[in-house]
């Protein structure tokens, strides 16, 4: 993973620096979306409508800004978590990923002990269900809530968690009638570039910060999630920073268009904390009403998995392929694990080692030829690794894949069903 995303995972001893995250927005336009009740936060939502106060020095938009804030802020949520780091996994993890990134968390202490972090979530609903980042609350021992404009903290448990899509749903304890204050989910299909975005969290704990800017690519993709699949996410320039995680990005309308995640941090690849730079990323509000009913009925949301090894066809040289009689794009199978969906499918791994890279400085890998060539997944062409996993990410246990792969000079398709399988550093 490039070293410069950087998670905004939870502000203090919890921010994750250069491992970055995905926190942004979507794109929405100004019109309430024709949303299922079931998935919305209200059946139907008003739209939010500009007054210009002639009596104060307020553009058009900075009227906007503010009446979005007013109206939105209560149904923002604070985030805090304890985790003990005493041989728990997550701590074990976070030591391999500073490891690897060359990032020490600020204050962690040496040993045992417990680590403190911030974040951020939003109400969906008027049951009280909260939307945040799975990286917020993942491996937390206690985790507790408070509201806009309140010092009072409630007691909180994760009810589903959706690690490869980093979201995460939790509940509140004894919150008061009338305290719970759901933002309405917007339609991230329908933004543009240049739309209004505004984002709101406690950014290094700084409870209810507020930053504005426009949509700046709906065609992102950036690794999300434990699988760090690449995924299309939401680019925004509005200030994101650590603490923000699991915060929610606004539309002009009011509504929902993303949950902040991750940024672009040039400076954390050096410092160790991420910060911004004007580039940030949010999860597309599109991905949690998918998903939303699944985290509400509780458990951990798992997502299939092929279990094959692949190489990927582009990554190698034009003379290494005409070498090797291969195509100039595809996937080759490498090797198929037993009893996995793959298998039972009947896909074919390589038995025949070649040399990858000869000529290159340093470069010597073994490539296994003979295998499959995956060349489309469901009827849409393969130029790369990151299309086969989007496309399996993107089903359910239990839904079929239909590849179209090249055998022997032979083309035919080969549909799976797919299960969870689970494989030593497996590529899907």
């Amino acid at each position: 993973m490039n070293k410069n995303l950087s998670l905004l995972a939870l502000s203090g001893t919890l921010a994750l620096g250069a491992f970055a995250g995905f926190e942004l927005s979507e794109r929405s336009n100004a019109q309430v979306a024709n949303t299922p009740p079931a998935v919305t936060a209200q059946a139907a939502t008003p739209s939010i409508t500009t007054t210009y106060d002639s009596g104060r020095a307020r553009t058009e938009s900075e009227a906007n800004t503010v009446q979005v804030v007013k109206a939105r802020q209560d149904g923002l949520v604070y985030v805090s978590v304890t985790e003990s780091t005493q041989d728990s996994p997550q701590a074990q993890l976070r030591k391999q990923l500073q490891d690897q990134f060359g990032f020490n968390v600020p204050g962690a202490p040496e040993g045992g002990g417990v680590e403190q972090g911030t974040g951020s979530g939003f109400f969906v609903n008027s049951q009280g269900d909260i939307i945040t980042n799975n990286h917020v609350v993942e491996g937390a021992s206690e985790i507790t809530i408070r509201l806009h404009g309140n010092k009072q903290t409630y007691k909180a448990k994760v009810i589903g968690r959706a690690p490869d899509f980093d979201l995460a749903l939790i509940r509140a304890e004894g919150l008061p009638q009338g305290a719970i204050k759901p933002i309405p989910l917007g339609d991230s299909s329908q933004l543009d570039v240049g739309l209004k975005a505004i984002a709101m969290g406690a950014p290094f704990g700084l409870d209810f910060s507020v930053s504005e800017g426009i949509i700046s690519s709906v065609e992102r993709t950036v690794p999300v999630g434990t699988k760090e699949v690449e995924q299309p996410v939401l680019q925004t320039d509005a200030a994101i920073n650590p603490g923000n995680s699991g915060g929610p990005l606004l539309n002009s309308a009011g509504q929902v268009i993303g949950v902040n995640t991750q940024i672009l941090s040039p400076a954390g690849a050096v410092s160790g904390v991420g910060q911004n730079a004007g580039v940030g990323f949010a999860i597309p509000v599109n991905t949690v009403k998918r998903l939303l009913p699944q985290l509400q009925a509780g458990g951990v949301i798992q997502t299939p998995t092929l279990g094959i090894l692949f190489s990927d066809l582009s990554a190698l040289s034009q003379d290494e392929r005409q070498s090797l009689k291969l195509p100039a794009t595809g996937l080759l199978v490498q090797q198929v694990y037993p009893s996995s969906p793959a298998a039972r499918a009947g896909l074919k791994g390589g038995n025949v080692s070649a040399a990858q890279g000869s000529g290159r400085q340093n470069s010597q890998d073994q490539i296994a030829t003979g295998g499959d060539i995956i060349t489309a997944v469901d009827g849409q062409p393969v130029s790369e690794g990151d299309d086969l996993r989007r496309a399996v990410i993107d089903k359910k246990i239990g839904d079929t894949l239909r590849l179209t792969v090249q055998r022997d000079g032979q083309t035919r398709d080969v549909t799976v069903k797919l299960q969870a399988f689970t494989i030593p550093n497996s590529q899907q």
